[in-house]
């Protein structure tokens, strides 16, 4: 009996990799004799030909799968609702600008039939921009530093999960999560390989700060309560300080009432550094109430607009509002007998 692989792509106006990727992916499974895969990709809404080649795609190879999201729905969003439509043994996340080499899903099988339940593409070195690089590189070890679990360094996700592995994640429901912090949560030991990522051969990439920023802080506020911790004993110590610095130009007015001079200066700058520190920790406490408010509105992943190559087959989960061409019904309603 062959095993099934899903391999789960995220594109958001990918016109010029995606039919490179798809041949790619084709070509690879053609060195496993004993899989079968599917394709699943998931697509944001995007404006340029994205959404008519990849339906080509489906018409013409039954392993493509494809939605097409209502709107753009995200980088977080996006690929993790795709991944809950997997219905193979094991899942490889694969993004569509081939930065990532598709061959290393040679690799990720051979270490999975060894037992690993999980396998990670880990970057050594990237085309990309030398600052960028090192940005990303600090920011790992910063989270690792302050994360009450530890982190894969340098891993974007992809890499491939075990059955079992996303089942607890389908679990988590979580309507915004931050997958590779989830997947370390979880704790199941991981391989780890080692690859060069390559540069973007076509199209821009359509991570920005906002978005870079926004993954960033999600992994913190999800996995460390160190900042909010930091607040309060600096907090504690900065009022100490105050209190000493305060009672010492009081003791030096009263006993040199006449030459002692306050000034505007000591009084402006220490109002300034005040505020900003105060400014800093409120935005820092912003981000986890953030967090808390996007759980609390338990929004669905994403609304599909279309659906194609899934033969009609939804994943269904616990209090959520599935929505698509095909189907608009509440969850918790009774049960619906779908043609076979």
């Amino acid at each position: 009996m062959f095993k099934k692989i899903s391999i789960v792509t995220p594109c958001y106006n990918e016109e010029g990799n995606i039919q490179r990727l798809r041949a790619a992916v084709v070509d690879v499974f053609k060195d496993l004799p004993g899989y079968e895969h599917e394709h699943i990709f998931i697509d944001n809404a995007s404006k340029d030909q994205t959404p008519k080649l990849l339906k080509q795609m489906a018409q013409e190879d039954s392993r493509v799968k494809v939605i097409i999201n209502t709107r753009n729905f995200g980088h977080i969003r996006s690929p993790h609702h795709a991944i809950l439509q997997a219905s193979g043994d094991a899942v490889i996340i694969l993004v569509a600008d081939l930065q990532d080499p598709p061959e290393m899903i040679l690799e990720f099988v051979r270490e999975w039939e060894k037992g690993y339940k999980v396998v990670l593409g880990v970057k050594t070195k990237s085309e990309e921009s030398l600052i960028m690089f090192s940005i990303r590189k600090a920011y790992y070890s910063l989270i690792n530093r302050i994360a009450e679990i530890e982190l894969t360094k340098n891993n974007t996700g992809f890499g491939l999960y075990d059955r079992e592995v996303i089942e607890i994640v389908r679990k988590v429901d979580d309507p915004y999560p931050y997958f590779r912090g989830l997947i370390s949560d979880i704790g199941h030991p991981s391989k780890k390989i080692l690859y060069k990522q390559q540069s973007r051969k076509r199209g821009i990439t359509k991570n920005n700060f906002y978005t870079l920023y926004d993954i960033a802080i999600l992994g913190i506020t999800n996995h460390s309560k160190l900042p909010l911790r930091v607040a309060t004993i600096f907090g504690f110590m900065m009022s100490g300080f105050s209190f000493l610095l305060g009672f010492g130009y009081l003791v030096a007015k009263v006993l040199y009432w006449n030459s002692f001079e306050m000034g505007t200066a000591p009084i402006l700058i220490g109002m300034f550094f005040f505020c900003s520190i105060l400014l800093f920790f409120i935005g820092i406490i912003g981000e986890y109430i953030g967090a808390i408010h996007t759980q609390v509105l338990k929004r669905p992943l994403v609304v599909e607009r279309e659906r194609l190559g899934f033969e009609d087959r939804l994943l269904i989960q616990e209090d959520k509002y599935i929505q698509s061409d095909k189907f608009d019904f509440q969850i918790n309603s009774p049960p619906l007998n779908f043609p076979q």
